[in-house]
């Protein structure tokens, strides 16, 4: 017997009858028709295995050793092996004798068998390139119907979660995360709670299109630098982020209370140390260099 279900051994008449002749009322079924000493039986048989497990279970194939099964052999004048016969509403619709190429069976069951439906895509694959490119609303449409499946799969319940917040339900977006179970996709859910917290903060800014406008005017519009930054933490846009707040601190470390240097830190503390962001500009915080442009340095009374 073969191991998959759609390629069985014939015993016996009546399963002959049951497996042959009742199964063909709704799925076709080749039968192979062949014997031990017959070689070119025996090469035809791998072929006609590969092609009915292509078909994936849009057909079936039954063996019928013919040194056993004389009782079948007679029913159907076979007399020469190998000899293949499509059944398909319980009678012989087509056939043939010898070995044949793969591409001759497949033109033979062409007219008689459908075409095996192609595999699902992959949901969460096609979500995340919709997502990539902007389609929002196709992103989320997939992986609603992944989560019907599983809501328990942490990559689309994370992504879902981006869906949702870039409609701007922040509150929905924070329920969604906290579904999650398991640390295996840590960095992609801090980096959504990351996205979600810097949203919140970007809707009453400018949007990123005015600001870099007002920086091409004044390349020291700390204000505008500040923002520009939250818009891209917003939009999960990490490095040019990371890297104006750091320009910025540098630049000036005063701004706003320290504001650049204390984003720099809830950003790390967010993304987390697994993310290599973090240690990257954690150094470069360390090593940057002190502008006294805007340091305010305390007076000393001369006696």
């Amino acid at each position: 017997m073969s191991d998959t279900p759609y390629i069985f051994d014939i015993n016996g008449a009546a399963q002959f009858e049951q497996l042959v002749i009742e199964n063909s009322f709704t799925t076709p079924v080749l039968v192979d028709f062949w014997a031990e000493w017959c070689a070119p039986c025996k090469a035809l048989m791998p072929v006609l295995a590969q092609i009915t497990e292509g078909y994936q279970g849009e057909l079936l194939l039954a063996k019928v050793n013919c040194d056993i099964e004389q009782e079948i052999v007679a029913r159907f004048g076979i007399r020469s092996l190998p000899t293949v016969v499509l059944f398909k509403d319980g009678q012989p619709v087509d056939g043939f004798q010898g070995a044949q190429p793969e591409s001759a069976i497949r033109a033979l069951l062409q007219p008689h068998v459908a075409e095996p439906q192609a595999p699902q895509a992959d949901l969460l694959e096609v979500a995340q390139t919709a997502f990539a490119d902007g389609r929002i609303g196709e992103a989320e449409t997939a992986l609603k119907e992944l989560l019907a499946e599983n809501n328990e799969n942490a990559a689309a319940l994370i992504l879902y979660a981006r869906c949702v917040a870039e409609r701007g339900e922040l509150n929905e977006a924070e329920q969604v995360l906290g579904a999650v179970k398991g640390d295996e996709h840590k960095q992609a859910l801090a980096g959504a709670r990351a996205q979600i917290t810097f949203l919140r903060q970007a809707a009453d800014l400018p949007d990123a299109a005015t600001l870099k406008s007002r920086l091409a005017q004044n390349a020291d519009d700390d204000e505008a630098a500040y923002q520009l930054a939250i818009q891209q933490l917003a939009r999960q846009q990490y490095e040019p982020a990371l890297d104006g707040l750091l320009k910025l601190f540098v630049r000036n470390r005063n701004y706003s209370d320290g504001l650049p240097h204390k984003t720099l830190l809830q950003v790390f503390d967010l993304l987390g140390n697994d993310n290599p962001l973090v240690t990257t500009y954690r150094r470069r915080v360390y090593q940057a260099p002190v502008s006294y442009t805007h340091l305010t340095l305390p007076t000393k009374r001369i006696v």
